[in-house]
């Protein structure tokens, strides 16, 4: 095991998960389906995986210290499967194996499977053998992927030609591990694709783990120094448990797991992982007790509330709601308070290039979105990324994050240089987020760059028009997108999806929204849908949108 001396300042997550076991083996790790796994069980588990990785000729080629950021140098696992204990197993067993594994969305059709697949060089996958049919039709153009790792379920899939079964691999595996990692070793994120084409963002362990996994405090930029202060916070921690609800494909939701298993946490899964099913929330709340349950916006937690409302389980347990990785609109927070008057509402700010970078607290007679506290290494850069603003500066800027960022995006030269430049002899990620430094020092988040609508020379922020109309107490879900006008260049149209049995037409929803929203910000068209299209995580899909507002284009 790597130095435990208080001068070790750089981190591996296979070995932080390896020291922590040591010290609560029988603790639990994973709640699922009713089976306890202990923090012995997963690490044993996942050295036997990394024992098979290896064994294959897996693992790391070329070391860090000889590659550029946007360069990897070690083998990549593809997890292609739904939340479960094999999912964080195959993580754990990658990063002892010294391979990086990366997220798959099991929602891709053939092409963007492939394209993934592909571009992130992948030579071994984990995949459910639901995902088998789908995974055959692209394998022939895949000829560097020859390591297929087979999770039985449900489905009957026989194994594809080839592959090993999961349990196999796990059972006739010695635990030994077969390498010593390094705090370079990378962990991979796909960012999600809902704007563009998914892009593989590489990023150190140590980094990460400071960035996102706990070692590192939001708001004090306070640092874990050593394996041992690791080892003795877990073991302090009492084991609160975190209900996970989003796939652990998302960003978030790995970053909670590695945040459980570095803390002494408990990771609590529903028994339903392969679609947002309420009846199976509220019965494993029932049975196990969460402390957290994690959302990711309006598309997630609104389902929640109903539940909450309507159903007869014991939710003394909750007392957070944590979401990350889409907005949660002020009237959707209000209603989760209501539902669980003991709990609070934290809504956190991040993304794959930065990690978490800002979070706001809501609780009963205190709700807000969009202004947020940001971590000791947020800050708002220029519109031309050359210069820091000040708190209370004029104008917008980028909202920026510093110290424990990404190396870079894979096999992106020219995309690396431009997301992650160097302001005044210091390197900043800056992902396309647009901000303002408040004269108090908070961050007002305005939105997404990528999305942002301009029209007659105003920029318009689709998140603020999107919770303007989400107040209207007849929509049950909204997203906005921009298409080409004659006159304005650009113009908003909403997509809604009314709540069953509501009713609301066009002009009311836009009057709603007239409320708060200055007129050239409001929609010049809604269009009603029986459903929204979005990640299986809840974030919108902005290409889909983009699609049906220029369908109806006149």
């Amino acid at each position: 095991m790597p130095d435990t001396s208080p001068e070790q300042a750089e981190f591996n997550i296979a070995a932080i998960a390896d020291h922590v076991a040591a010290a609560i083996p029988d603790r639990d790790l994973i709640v699922f389906r009713g089976r306890h796994h202990s923090y012995a069980q997963v690490t044993e588990r996942a050295r036997r995986l990394a024992s098979y990785l290896h064994s294959r000729g897996l693992g790391c080629h070329t070391e860090r210290s000889a590659l550029p950021g946007h360069e990897t140098g070690q083998d990549l696992l593809g997890i292609y499967a739904h939340n479960g204990n094999e999912y964080v197993e195959s993580m754990l067993g990658a990063f002892g194996a010294r391979v990086a594994p990366f997220n798959v969305n099991y929602r891709y059709v053939k092409s963007e499977l492939q394209y993934l697949l592909a571009d992130s060089g992948a030579t071994a996958l984990v995949y459910h053998a639901a995902f088998a049919p789908r995974l055959a039709e692209v394998l022939p153009n895949l000829p560097s992927l020859r390591v297929l790792i087979q999770i039985a379920d449900d489905s009957g899939n026989a194994l594809l030609d080839g592959a090993v079964d999961y349990e196999t691999v796990i059972g006739e595996n010695a635990p030994a591990a077969p390498v010593i990692p390094s705090a370079d070793d990378l962990y991979v994120l796909y960012t999600g694709g809902t704007t563009g084409m998914p892009k593989g963002v590489l990023w150190r362990q140590h980094d990460i783990y400071m960035g996102a996994c706990g070692g590192k405090a939001l708001d004090s930029g306070n640092a874990v120094t050593s394996y041992d202060e690791i080892v003795n916070k877990a073991a302090a921690n009492p084991g609160m448990r975190i209900m996970v609800l989003p796939p652990l494909m998302h960003g978030a939701a790995q970053w909670a797991a590695m945040t459980a298993l570095s803390s002494g946490q408990t990771l609590v899964f529903p028994d339903v992982v392969d679609r947002l099913d309420t009846e199976s929330i509220l019965r494993t709340i029932d049975q196990e007790k969460p402390a957290v349950i994690q959302v990711v916006g309006d598309a997630v937690a609104r389902p929640l509330i109903a539940a909450f409302t309507a159903g007869a389980v014991d939710l003394s347990s909750v007392f957070a709601i944590a979401n990350g990785g889409a907005i949660l609109s002020p009237t959707v927070k209000q209603q989760l308070i209501e539902a669980l008057p003991n709990a609070i509402v934290l809504d956190g700010v991040g993304s794959s290039e930065t990690g978490y970078q800002m979070i706001h607290t809501s609780m009963n007679g205190a709700v807000s979105t969009g202004k947020f506290t940001g971590s000791t290494d947020t800050r708002v850069v220029s519109e031309d990324r050359d210069a820091l603003l000040e708190p209370g500066h004029e104008g917008i800027g980028w909202l920026a994050q510093r110290g424990s960022v990404p190396l870079g995006y894979k096999g992106d030269e020219t995309k690396t240089a431009a997301t992650f430049p160097v302001i005044d002899g210091v390197r900043y990620s800056l992902p396309g987020d647009r901000a303002t430094l408040l004269a108090d020092g908070s961050v007002q988040l305005l939105g997404r760059d990528s999305v942002t609508i301009n029209s007659g020379g105003e920029k318009i922020f689709v998140e603020e028009v999107e919770i303007a109309l989400a107040s209207h107490p007849a929509v049950m879900d909204v997203v906005v997108a921009g298409r080409p006008s004659e006159r304005w260049g650009e113009e908003v149209v909403a997509i809604v999806v009314l709540v069953d049995d509501a009713s609301a037409d066009a002009n009311e929803l836009i009057e709603h929204s007239a409320q708060s929203l200055a007129r050239y910000k409001l929609p010049k068209e809604v269009l009603f849908r029986p459903t929204i299209e979005r990640s299986p995580v809840g974030k919108a899909d902005y290409r889909w949108a983009r699609e049906q507002a220029a369908a109806t284009a006149s």
